[in-house]
């Protein structure tokens, strides 16, 4: 009777056990070319079914807009992991919200308990989290029906010319840097719109964004894509030049966000105030542009 590979296994420690020497046929250790043939006995040494691991709940300050039965909404700090990773399993959102919401259940698995969208560490703004499954899987769904309203703004670099616009490019994984997404006609739909706020000469833009569907990166992407990274942005355009207006991480902000109560079917909007560092660095590209003219 064949077993069933179990779903913790995968095929890279498949390859790491045949070079190891733990996977035998026949009794034999064969070489990792060696071609089967039917009827042949394949025994493999499987490691231990790793552990998940646990989150524990920490006492961390949280800035929260609302909080009812169902939701909390916070504003998140622009230098916080929203949920645990393997390598990162303390200091995050998570950790703060376990330790503020006893009534928190649990949806969503054990990293990401309430969890239904996420902002990367260093964009600041609104976020909902879950509280209960009834809450959980009604925002979900409202996310994936794009049902909620989300608006971001930005520092873009350089000098966008059209006052606003859409940019639709499907985003897939980087083939190879694996940290990065990257614009793919393989890869899912996504859809951005935007509006120019302000211009600071040929230094940088104000912009609103409006993303229509919510893939990893898109809007880092999208405006990359433009020619216009977003200033500060380690991974799709660092420069040395964001030194000297004080840009220690990307200026995005999550603005606004609206969507229907889960349990009342109420439309809610919550806005989160532009933070102090994004602040600075206006004022200190708008000193910049007033001492060149």
């Amino acid at each position: 009777m064949k077993e069933k590979t179990p779903s913790w296994i995968s095929r890279s420690m498949i390859q790491k056990a045949i070079k190891e020497g733990k996977v035998k046929v026949n009794g034999q250790i064969k070489k990792p070319s060696y071609k089967l043939k039917e009827g042949e006995i394949v025994e493999v040494e499987l490691p231990e079914e790793p552990k998940e691991p646990t989150v524990q709940p920490e006492k961390i300050d949280l800035k929260i807009l609302y909080e009812d039965r169902d939701i909390i909404v916070i504003d998140k700090p622009g230098d916080m992991i929203v949920h645990p990773v393997p390598s990162k399993l303390s200091g995050t959102l998570v950790n703060a919200i376990l330790y503020h919401c006893s009534d928190l259940q649990g949806v969503g698995g054990k990293l990401r308990p309430g969890i239904v969208h996420r902002l990367d560490k260093e964009t600041s703004g609104v976020i909902v989290v879950a509280k209960n499954d009834l809450a959980h899987q009604s925002l979900s769904r409202q996310f994936k029906d794009r049902k909620v309203k989300k608006t971001y703004i930005l520092l873009a670099r350089g000098r966008i010319k059209e006052d606003e616009g859409t940019v639709e490019l499907p985003l897939a994984r980087h083939p190879v840097l694996r940290v990065k997404m990257t614009v793919s006609e393989n890869g899912k739909e996504a859809i951005t719109h935007y509006r120019v706020l302000k211009r600071f000469d040929d230094v940088a833009t104000l912009v609103l964004a409006f993303p229509q569907t919510g893939r990893t990166h898109q809007i880092r992407v999208h405006m990359k894509s433009l020619g216009h990274p977003i200033m500060g942005d380690k991974i799709y355009g660092k420069y040395k030049e964001d030194e000297m207006f004080g840009i220690k991480r990307q200026m995005l902000h999550a603005l606004k966000l609206g969507f229907f109560h889960p349990r009342t079917g109420e439309w809610m909007e919550f806005v989160s105030p532009i933070p102090e560092d994004f602040k600075e660095a206006i004022r200190k590209i708008a000193a910049y542009v007033r001492e060149r003219t």
